[in-house]
């Protein structure tokens, strides 16, 4: 597993970015530590861990039978508690000076979670080796993450797209007066890819291939230049290895579904928003984060959906993660953000 080079860290306070595709650690006084893919290899026979975050996503669709790769996270909650745990265990062993070391942990939650999924977060984080869990929504994560004035009487809009959820939220007064959470986000627009490659030309990619596809090509709106790649799996037909050219142009109809589903949550979330913190955002604008919100146009997309200033935020992969990590500097300025149990 390959973390960011600080060697063994005495951590009293950690805070957790548990997300669908990766989980980034953040340790008090010292910064993002863990950036690595939520993912786990397990040996089935004796249930022994293989290895942990990139380079068990680097085993995806290569294993033998032996050898099972999960990812222990589904739409930004614990769909596998125990490889969840163990996953989490793993990173704290990697983050602490020793394993007597307890740390107290945030960890960040989609703000539809329910109080069953919030239980099953604090059980598995508790288990790992942590001794106090509190959560944070994201969206109000990723709004301290790039610095809005959350604290103040102002109308302050964050999209947060994730892997598997995208959270929308309307904050002022260190509370999220409106939220609009719906479980669509990185993973759906890969499944769509997928789908799209099965159906219209044969050809059964994996789920790595399907996120280059995505990353490479895809698009939210019509690109001034349109560009192709070549798409690598399975003849369906034939049965042997094919490869084709796709272009963006096709890529763009093929996610056309889940990007109009945030759109429309956007627009949602607008229209449930008070008139007075409404004026506030026409003039303050809204910020994108999150790995989803790097989908080329998709800014400009909600731009000409809305009417509204819509900025990218620098470094969203890692927002969430850093607003935590100002809850866990300033815990008693910002304890009234947290979620009550």
């Amino acid at each position: 597993m390959a973390f960011l080079n600080f060697g063994k860290i005495f951590a009293s306070d950690i805070a957790m970015d548990l997300g669908t595709a990766n989980t980034l650690v953040y340790v008090k006084g010292r910064g993002i530590v863990v950036r690595e893919p939520s993912v786990v290899a397990i040996r089935k026979d004796d249930n022994r861990v293989v290895a942990i975050g990139r380079e068990a996503r680097d085993m995806l669709g290569k294993t033998h039978s032996n050898i099972e790769v999960i990812r222990p996270m589904r739409h930004g909650v614990i769909d596998d508690d125990e490889v969840a745990e163990i996953m989490i265990r793993s990173l704290l062993r990697q983050v602490t000076a020793n394993r007597i070391m307890r740390p107290r942990a945030i960890v960040c939650v989609p703000s539809g979670v329910t109080k069953s999924e919030k239980r099953i977060i604090r059980d598995a984080a508790e288990h790992a080796g942590c001794r106090e869990v509190h959560l944070i929504a994201e969206p109000m994560a990723a709004a301290l993450g790039v610095g809005l004035p959350v604290g103040e009487a102002v109308g302050s809009m964050i999209i947060d797209i994730g892997g598997g959820t995208t959270e929308i939220a309307v904050i002022s007064l260190s509370g999220i007066v409106t939220d609009t959470s719906i479980r669509v986000g990185g993973d759906e627009m890969d499944e769509t890819i997928l789908q799209f490659m099965r159906r219209t030309y044969n050809l059964l990619i994996g789920d790595r291939m399907a996120e280059e596809i995505k990353r490479m090509v895809a698009s939210a709106v019509p690109l001034e230049q349109e560009v192709s790649m070549i798409a690598k799996g399975r003849d369906l037909v034939a049965g042997i290895p094919k490869s084709i050219e796709i272009n963006s142009v096709e890529i763009r109809e093929a996610i056309a579904e889940p990007v109009s589903q945030i759109v429309d949550a956007v627009k949602l979330s607008l229209e449930k928003t008070p008139p007075m913190l409404a004026a506030d955002i026409r003039d303050r604008g809204i910020i994108i984060t999150g790995g989803g919100a790097l989908l080329k146009g998709l800014d400009q997309r909600l731009r000409e959906e809305t009417s509204l200033p819509i900025s990218l935020a620098e470094d969203p992969l890692t927002c969430v993660v850093r607003g935590t990590g100002v809850v866990l500097d300033h815990f008693e300025k910002y304890e009234s953000v947290l979620l009550k149990h």
